[in-house]
This record gives C-alpha cells, sequence and structure tokens, in this order.
C-alpha cells in the first residue's frame, strides 16, 4: 500500500496568544482532490502554509510527497506547487514571460521549456492571450496563469488557497475541469474553498473551525455528520420566519438560505406542528414545508451550532465551513 501524499500528526502553530492550527491529524490519498473547508479565521491558510514548508509547526509533524516539513522544506519545494490566494504575478510581464519567470525560480532546465509552457498554455486555455499583459487579463485568466506558473516545475502535490475566490462561475467550472484533468494525470491537489458547491466536487473533504477538525470524510459522508432531519419552510414571508423560528424553536437549528428557512431538528413531527402553529400565528402564508437532502452548507451550520468536541465518521477526527 502507498504511503499518503499528505500526512500530518499533531500540527500546532500558534501566533501570540492565538492558536492558529491545534492538533491536526490528516492524510491524504495520492491522486486525490483533498477540501479544506471553513470560514475566514479557520485556520485554511495557515495549514496549507505549514504543509508546504513555508511556516514551522510549533507541534506535531507532516510529510509531503515523502519530505519532512520541517526537516527538508528546501527539498520539498521542488516537489510542490502552491498558489495562495495573493498569488504573485507581474502584470507589467505577459502571459509566456510570467510562467517562464517562474520556470526560472523552480530551476527548471532550458531544454525543452518552451515547450513545456506552450503545453502549459493550451492546457490552461491561455495560447490565444499568451502575449498580453498579465495585468489586462480577467479575473478567471489570471487564476489559470496562476496555476499554469504553479505548475512549471510538475509538482507531485499542488496546494491551492482559494482559487477560485472572487472569480465569475464560467470560470470556476473551466478551472475545475483543469483540475480534474491533473488528477488524471497523477497531481494530487490539495485545495481549500469557501465555495460549497465547489467542495461537493472533492474526493474528500476536512471540516475546519477555530483551527480544529470536526470531521473527515467524502461529501457524502460528512452530509451524514447532521444530527437531526433538514426541514425546508417556505413562507410569504422568510426572513420575518427564519428570526421567528430562531426565537421560539429552542432546539432546532435555524438558517436562512435565499427564500427558504431551513430547520434542522432531531423532532421532525413536532418540529412541523410547532412551525405550521408559529407561521399562522404570525400571519405568514405557508407556502410549503418538507423533509429535504442537506447541502454540505446546511451541514456545517448544523455542526457548528452544535459544537461538538468530535465527530465519528468512517473517517473521522475531531473539528467547518463558510
Amino acid at each position: 500500500m502507498s504511503s499518503p501524499a499528505i500526512h500530518a500528526q499533531g500540527l500546532r502553530r500558534t501566533f501570540g496568544e492565538v492558536v492558529a492550527v491545534e492538533r491536526l491529524d490528516l492524510d491524504v490519498a495520492e491522486g486525490e482532490i483533498f477540501g479544506l473547508v471553513g470560514p475566514d479565521g479557520a485556520g485554511k491558510s495557515t495549514t496549507m502554509r505549514m504543509l508546504t514548508g513555508i511556516l514551522t509547526p510549533d507541534a506535531g509533524t507532516a510529510q509531503v510527497a515523502g519530505f519532512d516539513v520541517a526537516r527538508d522544506a528546501e527539498h520539498l519545494k521542488e516537489h510542490v506547487g502552491y498558489m495562495s490566494q495573493r498569488f504573485g504575478l507581474y502584470p507589467d510581464l505577459t502571459v509566456s514571460e510570467n510562467i517562464d519567470f517562474y520556470a526560472d525560480i523552480y530551476g527548471v532546465p532550458g531544454r525543452g521549456r518552451a515547450e513545456k509552457i506552450e503545453r502549459l498554455l493550451s492546457f490552461s486555455h491561455l495560447t490565444p492571450f499568451k502575449q498580453r499583459l498579465a495585468g489586462n487579463l480577467s479575473g478567471g485568466m489570471k487564476q489559470k496563469l496562476g496555476l499554469a506558473c504553479a505548475l512549471i516545475h510538475t509538482p507531485r502535490v499542488l496546494f491551492l488557497d482559494e482559487p477560485t475566490n472572487g472569480v465569475d462561475p464560467v470560470s470556476r467550472r473551466d478551472f475545475w475541469r483543469i483540475l480534474y484533468q491533473l488528477v488524471r494525470e497523477g497531481v494530487t491537489i490539495f485545495v481549500s474553498t469557501a465555495y460549497l458547491d465547489e467542495a461537493e466536487r472533492c474526493s474528500r473533504l476536512a471540516l475546519l473551525h477555530e483551527g480544529r477538525l470536526l470531521g473527515v470524510g467524502t461529501p457524502d459522508e460528512i452530509k451524514g455528520l447532521m444530527a437531526g432531519v433538514l426541514l425546508e419552510v417556505r413562507t410569504s414571508a422568510p426572513r420575518r420566519t427564519a428570526a421567528l423560528l430562531r426565537e421560539r424553536l429552542t432546539s432546532a437549528s435555524v438558517g436562512l438560505f435565499g427564500d427558504r428557512v431551513h430547520v434542522v431538528t432531531r423532532d421532525p413531527a413536532g418540529t412541523e406542528r410547532q412551525t405550521r402553529e408559529l407561521v399562522a400565528a404570525a400571519g405568514f402564508e405557508l407556502v410549503s414545508i418538507r423533509a429535504v437532502e442537506p447541502s454540505l452548507e446546511d451541514v456545517f451550520v448544523s455542526v457548528l451550532a452544535e459544537q461538538k468536541p468530535a465527530v465519528s465518521t468512517p473517517a473521522t477526527v475531531l473539528s467547518n465551513d463558510t
């Protein structure tokens, strides 16, 4: 059985009095897309920076692509690609010149470099724009260029920190098509995302909150963490309905999702009866109330509301999302 592409045990990192990551245990298999999901301040970027050798852990150990992140950080960098939230593209250089610049940084040999750059341009659909200044690219094309630069040295493990944040939906979809192609070529991808529809695309997910893992598993396994049934409530006044139910349904978790109110409850029959009574008494029109399949966002909201110290699934760990 092959070693995991990423293995972390007891990782901890503090900044002064703030604990950014606490006792993180994680295994990522070779050739999978692994998603790290959590709100701002959950510790996602700190985790990535430790796993790429940029930050030294205060405690714990981690191996990535067979290299210890603390002892072998310099060698590790030859085998991983890292695209941070503020990836350093040079706006006054063309698309091709940016990739060539990163090839220099990574020490990519001149022999075959031109062919490799052309392949990356084609792979990321940037060939028609290779002479365009990076500063004149759209947000989606900048992200693709950043990805091409991170791939120039053929990394075994690719770290992407919220790579599609602020990018339009079409560009996000194109970006993920490229990621799937990379996985087919044997690259392991570790990606953080604030988009829950993107989290559904990952092979497995980790929920991170305040530096701790809430759970690890496939998207379906993560959905199994929800304790209770999800009721979808539609009324003529969704915002006021949500406020009312939050106040009165003390044993349920209530969230507003667009024009629908989601209620997580361990007593669906009793909660439905009480909801009907409350909505009628408030004078709102009840359009519908029904049990539905939870989304990842529902699960994250529910798990956070419960704030349990540990959860168990076939792939457990201990502790969220956006």
